[in-house]
């Protein structure tokens, strides 16, 4: 059974950091591209960084600069440290395949999320 377990987020104070894990079981992702993805209160869910199994990333405009993706292939998990952070970046913050989401009894597999609230 898949899994993706995102933990880290929290309440902070505008300029603060964060580091968000994502953890992942029950498929090997390590030869897929993966991603962070964020959904803020009524708004679709949007793409905020991508890395492929090389390691090499991309960024939306709005966080280059402010977050990093890493990943560590051997633990199955990706990482987003996100520094200097906006009210704007206030989302539930979520991990899954870049191209490739699970299908889990017939519909796309998304984790919990982990909520990122940014005060000003």
């Amino acid at each position: 059974q898949v899994q993706l377990v995102e933990s880290g987020g929290g309440l902070v104070q505008a300029g603060g950091s964060l580091r968000l894990s994502c953890a992942a079981s029950g498929r090997d992702f390590s030869l897929d591209a993966m991603a962070w993805y964020r959904q803020a209160p009524g708004k679709q869910r949007e793409l905020v960084a991508g890395i492929t199994p090389g390691g090499n990333t991309e960024y939306i405009e709005s966080v280059k600069g402010r977050f990093t993706i890493s990943r560590d292939n051997a633990r199955n998990t990706v990482y987003l440290q996100v520094n200097s952070l906006k009210p704007e970046d206030t989302a539930v913050y979520y991990c899954n395949a870049r191209y490739s989401v699970p299908i889990v009894r017939g519909k796309p597999y998304w984790g919990q999320g982990t909520q990122v609230t940014v005060s000003s």
